[in-house]
């Protein structure tokens, strides 16, 4: 099985995304399964390695992406410039950096020239003041790939949450939370859990909006004038849809591990369960885009910054599974593009005798 080629963006360059990352890579069972490039610059690669203790980590530095080292850990010079790093610092050159990094990742994917894209974590504060336009990664990718839908899905091993609305102040919620916007929703994690996680047919819970899921109409009408009947029309394009669920009850319960997959009406209401549940294993990935992208579920940790303190964990768990969406979503289309192929397989498992009877090709 070919390696999958990486791009790695830097996240802030004050914060602890390097160290994650390095931390990440120097792992033997990590680098025999990718290629990966770095979108950064070999000078602050450096910078962030010698902060970290008992790493044996060596990188190439590289010109072009067209053509990678397979078996070492790239890097892209995105700039020429001396960097001034002040860890734990929240300032524009952190988001500089980062947009840059980011920048020649999504233009080298577009390009073919890799295959899955994981970032780093970037301060919104940082890239606000060096001019980033959106409310955070999520909202940028969907812009980069316009005519696609997205959706952010939080996923672990055993959970997975999406949002109806990402990164929007709590007075602002409401007015987006529309039938059409939750049944949009739906349909990217229905098509998403098909196609990127290989379940056939999954289940999946809506979260009501408000306190007991409105209790009937008595603590707010969404619930009945919105959310159900959204469910309702999911249910009419053959989803296994149900809900709407009161929020706290349904985690609380434990009735969370018997869907495949939950859709959350605002961003703590989603992230706060998954994250108790499931934090430092778990990874974000944007759902409905043509590409792959996942990051780990933590920020950028200025308060540990340069302290060698960083768990790596989540950003490991970020690569391996932009590795397995891009595998699962390859094989997917592969058997979309030959259903008598996959026909075939099917018939042998169940009767090889009946195989030799099928049209071969």
């Amino acid at each position: 099985m070919k390696k999958v080629k990486v791009g790695i963006t830097i996240g802030d360059i004050n914060g602890v995304g390097l160290e994650v990352i390095l931390k990440t890579l120097c792992n033997p069972m990590v680098s025999k399964n990718i290629t990966p490039v770095i979108y950064g610059s070999t000078k602050v690669v450096s910078y962030h390695k010698n902060i970290i203790n008992d790493i044996n980590i060596s990188y190439q530095s590289v010109n072009s992406t067209s053509r990678l080292y397979e078996d070492k850990i790239n890097i892209f010079n995105c700039w020429e410039e001396n960097v001034n790093i002040n860890l734990g610092t929240l300032n524009e050159d952190g988001g500089k950096y980062a947009m840059l990094s980011l920048e020649q990742a999504v233009k080298d994917i577009k390009e073919g020239n890799i295959d899955v894209i994981v970032t780093a974590p970037i301060n919104k504060k940082a890239m606000q003041l060096a001019g980033f336009q959106y409310p955070g990664h999520t909202e940028y990718f969907a812009d980069q790939f316009k005519g696609s839908q997205q959706l952010m899905l939080m996923t672990s091993e055993d959970l997975k949450v999406g949002l109806v609305t990402n990164h929007l102040p709590l007075n602002e919620v409401v007015d987006s939370i529309t039938k059409e916007n939750i049944l949009k929703k739906l349909k990217i994690l229905n098509n998403s859990l098909k196609m990127d996680f290989g379940l056939e047919r999954p289940t999946i819970a809506v979260l009501g909006l408000n306190p007991h899921a409105g209790d009937e109409g008595s603590i707010g009408k969404e619930e009945i004038e919105i959310i159900r009947p959204a469910i309702v029309e999911a249910k009419k394009n053959n989803m296994l849809v149900m809900g709407p669920f009161p929020a706290d009850g349904f985690f609380g319960s434990g009735k969370f591990s018997k869907f495949d997959g939950i859709l959350a009406m605002y961003h703590d209401q989603g992230l706060v369960p998954f994250k108790t549940l499931s934090f430092n294993s778990s990874t974000n990935f944007t759902a409905g885009l043509p590409i792959i992208r996942t990051s780990p579920d933590h920020g950028t940790g200025f308060d540990i910054a340069g302290k060698d303190m960083a768990d790596p964990k989540s950003f490991r768990y970020a690569i391996f599974k932009a590795i397995d969406i891009y595998r699962s979503r390859t094989q997917y289309q592969k058997d979309g593009a030959n259903p008598l192929k996959k026909a075939s397989i099917k018939v042998d498992r169940e009767n090889k005798n009946e195989l030799k009877d099928l049209p071969q090709n």
